[in-house]
């Protein structure tokens, strides 16, 4: 599992494991790291000149306020935050007295779902905290709905190498993000697939290891199965069928 080990012991992969009977190890491909402040001042942002920021991810929040800090820059008691979820919404305590602030979010994770909020409060000027690898899609339903912002990059995702002699011999690799398959050809440039199984999670992670020139067995998510667990455990059934 190209992902870090979950925070509860009642992850769904644990009932997986132990339903089946089979040894999941967690294990990231790629790691994220903010730039350095004087990366992020080649881009010629002033963060102060904005009114409220747009967080999309808790490493987009953990880099603005880590970053802010680095160079110094006191944010505002006005500063207004728009979340992507509660859950993003809330870890913003990490940093900031979250009742002394004002917090937006919306409730499906998708960005369109923050929109409205972002239109009721349209006079603001937005700051967008990104990754060096990101879309566009935050950009185009600002500017379609006329919302003054600027994004930046704020902190990139890069390969969690191999050490030497580390371990690596496992019947199937899952992977979330195009970065992580591109972590497994760096790691392993002469990587033969053989009967490893490969999944993804996502159009554009299924896509990099047909790239990759890899053979995809397991994508999600599908109608019959939402999650990554859903499929990992239909995939396993599937495998069983017979034994």
């Amino acid at each position: 599992m190209s992902q870090p080990k979950p925070a509860s012991e009642k992850s769904p992969y644990y009932d997986i494991a132990e339903k089946y009977g089979v040894k999941i190890d967690f294990r990231p491909f790629i790691k994220v790291e903010s730039l350095s402040a004087k990366e992020f001042r080649l881009q010629k942002v002033s963060i102060l000149d904005h009114t409220a920021v747009i967080f999309t991810s808790r490493h987009a929040i953990d880099h603005f306020f880590g970053l802010c800090t680095e160079m110094r820059i006191a944010i505002p008691e006005t500063m207004k935050y728009f979340c992507v979820t509660e859950a993003v919404a809330l870890y913003i305590q990490k940093y900031i007295q979250y009742r002394k602030r004002k917090i937006f979010f919306g409730n499906t994770g998708k960005i369109e779902d923050l929109v409205p909020s972002i239109v009721k409060h349209n006079s603001e000027k937005y700051f967008v905290p990104m990754s060096d690898v990101h879309t566009d899609e935050i950009k185009n339903l600002l500017d379609k709905n006329k919302i003054t912002h600027t994004e930046a990059v704020m902190y990139r995702t890069v390969s969690n190498d191999f050490q030497e002699g580390e371990a690596f011999d496992y019947d199937m690799l899952l992977f979330f993000s195009p970065a992580g398959v591109s972590s497994l050809k760096k790691n392993f440039p002469n990587f033969d697939q053989k009967e490893i199984k490969i999944g993804t999670f996502g159009s554009t992670t299924a896509q990099a290891v047909r790239d990759a020139g890899l053979r995809l067995d397991l994508e999600a998510p599908t109608v019959q199965a939402p999650s990554m667990t859903a499929a990992l455990e239909m995939f396993i059934k599937e495998t069983n069928k017979g034994k």
